[in-house]
């Protein structure tokens, strides 16, 4: 989930790209990086394209480039479903910043050394590298929405260490880059993605079941589903809010389910999910059978292919037969 850098914080170097660095850096084919003198960044920096592949061994020249303009990194793989649909919405938003970012794609089977390095348990998983260092920004999918709150998060944490340059995409044969092309969404996930983009998470929900009962089989309409439903329980309340409330009446299983959901929004994955199986032998039938539906929906949350999933589920399992 979401481990969105705060307003002021620090560069975080929770991952190691030491190893990346410290190499004669192989230039991504085109790009073309440099500083003024002084040690002062140069404002515009001339790229192939605002969307790069990156590999583990271009990778040094994708930090030179990042002093100059944030770089984000989308860490994804050809057998993950979620990733091969985030990749084409993250490509599009860092189009619509006009060269304020630069997008490295990276494939992890075919480039280990950077899937260690970003510390890449699933995927997707999305990262930031500003002035060579590495801000871990989310897993998983999220909302549009929410995705461009991140992507304004790194910009504000990218001007406070100084890179504000622009990347400016070299010109085809033919002219100009081509307009960005919107991946086809069916209609019911446009009209979900459009709601949510206003904030109108209990239209998207509607949006959503009824996409479901055309097509059970949905399964970008079952993650959406529970990623607004997440976003709808959460909204308008403070972390204060909802853990005090726990807190002062603990046997409260409504109140519970909430911190569970914070927590799990807050990227505590596992914390999330040992809060519902703890709370679970001590229900009723009625109180368990909540307790599966949200732990199953947190699942879907997560990305049923997060390695924190099949142990949860066992679990879950185990407490239900």
């Amino acid at each position: 989930m979401t481990v969105v850098p705060p307003a002021g914080a620090n560069l975080r170097g929770a991952v190691d790209l030491s190893s990346l660095v410290n190499r004669p850096p192989a230039a991504a084919p085109g790009v073309s990086t440099g500083t003024a003198p002084d040690g002062a960044v140069a404002g515009v920096v001339p790229v192939p394209n605002l969307v790069l592949e990156g590999t583990d061994t271009n990778f040094a020249e994708l930090l030179e480039l990042s002093k100059i303009v944030p770089v984000i990194v989308d860490l994804w793989a050809t057998w993950s479903e979620p990733a091969t649909q985030l990749t084409p919405v993250i490509e599009n938003l860092i189009r619509e910043y006009n060269g304020r970012f630069v997008l490295a794609t990276v494939d992890i089977d075919t480039n280990p050394q950077l899937a260690q390095a970003f510390q890449a348990t699933s995927v997707p998983t999305l990262a930031a590298v500003i002035n060579g260092q590495p801000v871990q920004l989310f897993d998983g999918v999220l909302p549009v929405v929410q995705i461009r709150e991140v992507l304004e998060r790194v910009l504000e944490l990218a001007t406070q260490h100084g890179v504000t340059g622009v990347a400016e995409a070299a010109e085809t044969p033919d002219g100009p880059p081509a307009e960005p092309v919107e991946p086809e969404l069916p209609p019911h996930h446009r009209e979900a993605y459009e709601a949510i983009e206003r904030g109108d998470y209990a239209a998207a929900i509607d949006i959503y079941k009824l996409a479901l009962a055309r097509d059970p089989r949905d399964t970008m309409a079952a993650a959406g589903l529970a990623q607004v439903s997440l976003l709808g329980r959460l909204q308008g309340k403070t972390i204060a809010e909802v853990r005090s409330a726990a807190a002062d009446d603990p046997e409260n299983l409504d109140g519970q389910l909430l911190v569970a959901d914070l927590d799990l929004s807050g990227g505590h994955i596992e914390d999330a999910f040992d809060r519902l199986l703890g709370l679970f032998p001590g229900q009723d039938a009625a109180g368990r059978n909540v307790i599966r539906q949200r732990i199953l929906e947190l699942f879907e949350v997560v990305g049923t292919d997060d390695p924190r999933v099949p142990p949860a589920r066992k679990r879950l399992t185990a407490l239900l037969y």
